[in-house]
């Protein structure tokens, strides 16, 4: 771990590292002192400057670690659109780690692209869809990611399927991480059935264990109180769409990003 992080931070233009002595790698990425050290400087990695105002809503460091998601896995980012987790988790990965963009639009061009966003060697890119999957990536796959797209796949009635394809790409225990913007939990089905892009974490959770997960746990490090999940125009009423321009902008800024669930399940047999 200790020559990666030299080698990462060469690649950033860091001249050197320092690692505390008792760094230790750990399945456990929350007890891992090292890929913290990793994280930052894939973090501090300058090709992400324009992405970095995001950071303190979309907290990368805690969401990635609560996904326990480390370097040298194996980790499908699900429909990577335009990159922003790409950055992060193809330098976090490594020389050892595997980055595969699933439904990324694309896939023949996308490995280039993301290759080009990271800097990274592009054999250690692949993209696919969902219909076009390999079989000799199935139980092979240590992390699967979902950033804000289960909406998406309600309201179109892919859900089923595409959790069908997810859970046939994981290894054995191999877990999936979730990201959602949240709905009230007393909001009304016409206003949570993704149309809106908030869904209701209780629904979320039977909808994926219903597919053959178990639930593992959730975390509010993505949550935000402020957020009141009931405007007209939907999640993109806020930033950073602001899809209603500078009608009522500042109140909007205020609030900031949607409030939004963090959830981990667990593959079943």
């Amino acid at each position: 771990m200790r020559r990666y992080l030299v080698m990462l931070a060469a690649t950033l233009g860091f001249a050197t590292l320092s690692l505390p002595a008792d760094a230790t790698v750990a399945d456990d990425v929350e007890n891992c002192s090292a890929c913290e050290a990793v994280l930052d400087l894939a973090l501090a990695n300058p090709r992400r400057d324009a992405d970095r105002g995001r950071d303190g809503w979309r907290r990368p460091a805690e969401t990635l670690a609560f996904f326990r998601v480390r370097p040298g896995m194996t980790v499908v980012d699900y429909m990577p659109a335009g990159g922003w987790w790409t950055r992060v988790l193809v330098p976090y990965l490594g020389e050892d780690g595997r980055y595969i963009g699933l439904n990324p639009g694309e896939t023949a061009t996308f490995p280039a692209r993301a290759a080009e966003w990271t800097g990274a060697p592009v054999h250690r890119i692949a993209a696919y869809n969902s219909e076009g999957l390999p079989p000799a990536l199935s139980g092979t796959v240590d992390r699967v990611l979902i950033f804000r797209a289960m909406h998406n796949l309600k309201r179109l009635n892919l859900l089923a399927g595409e959790l069908k394809a997810v859970h046939g790409l994981l290894r054995p225990d191999g877990l999936l991480g979730i990201e959602q913007h949240r709905a009230r939990p007393d909001a009304p089905d016409a206003y949570a059935d993704g149309s809106k892009g908030y869904l209701r974490e209780r629904d979320v959770i039977a909808m994926v264990e219903a597919q053959g997960f178990e639930f593992v746990a959730r975390s509010e490090i993505n949550a935000n109180p402020r957020d009141p999940a009931n405007h007209e125009a939907g999640v993109w009423t806020l930033p950073p769409s602001l899809r209603l321009g500078e009608q009522d902008r500042e109140r909007y800024l205020a609030i900031g990003e949607s409030d939004r669930m963090t959830l981990l399940f667990r593959k079943r047999a």
